[in-house]
């Protein structure tokens, strides 16, 4: 097929948008999409620092080379790349390199935080000891902790994350599935700050995810593509199989799903979308009690294996 903005031959159909993209077309449209939703995300950001979280694959290292390009021109803005290293052997090692390379070629600082010396315990490790818990359950919640950590030590107004419009669909879904429209409220992109959280802004948020493969490609961005060894037991590969076929039935139905949550949070769901309370654990705001992230820890002290170091 042929490029619906010019004669050369596309690389991506787009049947939600009844179009079709050659790659300089495509780099055009995605860096239209992603600037559009900067102004819409963050509005009024007048200069400071911005936090990216950045694992080395494609979503991340297409928002880094983005947030780059958008701030180039404003010499009050200073990007910082930060990463997690959860600790899972043959796998985040391989992304960090990536990582690397591309803060490197873009010339931003980059840190990164080992589980290990953070909260003591490493997924590997967290993994043998709970062999009946999903793995991504707690890694998910550890590595939230360790990235708003990393950004409030950098100074961070805010912290961009890569999530593609194929992520924020699945987990609309999700929760709209299990009913839990409290962490429906709570998931980024933030509209309002909330004391001790960084707030989230995710600015691929309207771009599929084989657009952001592809985009990486056509800019020549370094990404690990290998998948997390423990992702094969995430709940979430369901809703990602649902998400692609109900969109493969009737495009546009992961837009559909952005636009829902969106006037959900219109019609106040969630109130001031944070969580009520403040863990007494580490301080960071909890529902009730002790954070996911701090219980997770204790269930590991109770069970002889994992955090040495504090929450």
């Amino acid at each position: 097929m042929r490029c619906s903005d010019c004669e050369r031959e596309a690389i991506v159909d787009q049947p939600y948008a009844g179009a079709h993209r050659c790659g300089p077309h495509l780099i055009r449209s995605v860096d239209d999409r992603v600037r559009a939703e900067f102004h819409r995300q963050f509005p009024r950001f007048r200069g400071g620092t911005i936090a990216v979280a950045l694992s080395g694959g494609k979503d991340s290292s297409v928002a880094l080379a983005q947030t780059v390009r958008y701030f180039a021109r404003r010499p009050n803005v200073r990007v910082v790349a930060i990463s997690v290293d959860e600790g899972v052997s043959g796998y985040r090692d391989r992304t960090l390199e990536r990582a690397r390379e591309l803060a490197g070629r873009l010339g931003v600082d980059h840190r990164v935080v080992r589980a290990s010396d953070a909260i003591g315990t490493t997924v590997d490790r967290a993994t043998e000891a709970m062999p009946g818990t999903i793995p991504c359950s707690f890694c998910g919640v550890w590595r939230r902790r360790l990235l708003n950590d990393l950004a409030r030590e950098v100074g961070a107004e805010a912290l961009v994350l890569g999530f593609n419009l194929d992520d924020l669909a699945q987990t609309i879904l999700m929760n709209l599935a299990r009913g839990d429209l409290d962490r429906l409220a709570r998931m980024a992109p933030h509209r309002s700050r909330q004391p001790g959280l960084v707030p989230r802004i995710a600015p691929l948020a309207a771009i599929p995810e084989r657009e952001v493969y592809l985009y990486a490609v056509e800019a020549g961005l370094p990404f690990d593509h290998a998948e997390c060894p423990h992702a094969a037991r995430a709940a979430r590969n369901v809703y990602r199989e649902v998400v692609w076929r109900l969109e493969e039935a009737v495009p546009g139905t992961r837009h559909a799903l952005r636009r829902t949550h969106a006037a959900l949070l219109d019609r106040g769901l969630g109130g001031d979308e944070g969580a009520p309370g403040v863990c007494p654990g580490c301080g960071a705001p909890a529902a009730s009690g002790l954070c996911r992230s701090c219980a997770y820890l204790e269930r590991l002290r109770t069970g002889g294996l994992g955090a040495e170091a504090g929450p």
